[in-house]
């Protein structure tokens, strides 16, 4: 499977793919972020 390989030596690093991930990391924490918020605000701050 393809995220049980090894990583290649050879392949040169981008920065293109580093900032890609950054960003992915990002939007995913921000997303989470926004689910808790959503979710404390119906069950804890409900009036």
């Amino acid at each position: 499977m393809y995220f049980f390989r090894k990583k290649d030596p050879n392949r040169p690093t981008s920065f293109n793919l580093k900032v890609m991930h950054a960003i992915n990391a990002t939007a995913i924490i921000m997303f989470l972020a926004g689910i808790i918020y959503k979710l404390i605000h119906w069950f804890i701050l409900k009036k």
